[in-house]
């Protein structure tokens, strides 16, 4: 195609928005609104995965060793073990704590309130502290750890961490519909804007066609049309995501509340985000620029 045809259908893009502006606008706005309802559940989800990733890190199940057993009754055959728990899947790592040790980090956690008197080692069993990979695989990780011989009880406490793989997946499952939504919503919008572009211009679609124009010359203006207003959409949704965001995380840091919590920094998923934003706002765009003439090139 010649540079000045390209130049001619790209100004005749530009003139079609300037021409139809409060429309124009309206789809940009449309598909902003769209892509941050998307965006914000999206990174609702990214920072739940954080936390689970946090709570997977510091997560602990306590095996206690079977001491009525006589092959691991001592300490040196307690010590054996070890090799059985982490072959276990799922199991990252195993760390042997004594009784004496357990006796010392009881009293530890009572910072000495709690009188030693008649109490000694004896009482408590050698344990292992077990790491686990994938917290949402801790009931089998669990049973299997209670299936190893020597061991005699396992202690998981996991109520709060299987809440939140509950909320994530919850959260995951309502970001896709939305998003298949909101995508069908923002090309509807954009489809209906530039039809009333094209509604204005039919007749001269019509002649156009019958000098032996071919469809991509005719078409490509409302193409190019709608990619524009796609990517100011995109690029705009973006940027007010990443103010809202920006605002958001930085009261919850702020409050009592959020000096409990890990917020993933907006820079770690800005990249990804914005390719997301601008690919669905070229999608969208493109679509509805194909979609709105399809009619009026039936002549």
């Amino acid at each position: 195609m010649r540079l000045s045809r390209s130049g001619y259908l790209i100004s005749e893009g530009f003139r079609s928005i300037k021409t139809h502006s409060f429309m124009s606008f309206a789809s940009v706005t449309i598909i902003m609104a769209c892509l941050i309802i998307m965006g914000s559940f999206a990174l609702v989800a990214v920072n739940i995965d954080a936390l689970i990733d946090d709570l997977e890190d510091e997560n602990e199940l306590v095996a206690f060793v079977d001491d009525e057993n006589p092959n691991y009754a001592d300490e040196e055959s307690a010590r054996t073990l070890q090799t059985a728990l982490e072959a276990v899947p799922n199991v990252v790592s195993a760390e042997f704590v004594s009784r004496a040790d357990a006796m010392e980090n009881y009293y530890k956690s009572y910072n000495g309130t709690v009188s030693r008197e008649g109490i000694d080692e004896t009482v408590f069993r050698h344990r292992y502290i077990v790491h686990i990979e994938d917290i949402a695989l801790t009931a089998q990780t669990e049973e299997q750890l209670k299936n190893v011989d020597g061991i005699a009880k396992v202690n998981a406490h996991l109520e709060y961490a299987n809440l939140f793989i509950r909320i994530r997946n919850i959260i995951t499952v309502i970001a896709l519909i939305l998003m298949v939504l909101l995508v069908f919503i923002s090309m509807f919008i954009m489809t209906n804007t530039i039809k009333l572009a094209t509604f204005g211009r039919r007749e001269e679609i019509a002649i156009m066609k019958m000098v032996g124009a071919t469809n991509g010359f005719i078409r490509l203006p409302f193409v190019i049309e709608g990619l524009i207003l796609g990517l100011l959409g995109g690029g705009l949704g973006f940027l007010a995501e990443w103010g809202l965001y920006t605002l958001i995380t930085r009261q919850l840091i702020g409050s009592l509340t959020g000096s409990f919590l890990t917020v993933v920094p907006f820079s770690a998923v800005a990249m990804p985000m914005l390719a997301v934003y601008l690919g669905i706002g070229v999608f969208v765009g493109a679509f509805g620029g194909v979609n709105a003439i399809r009619n009026y090139l039936k002549v």
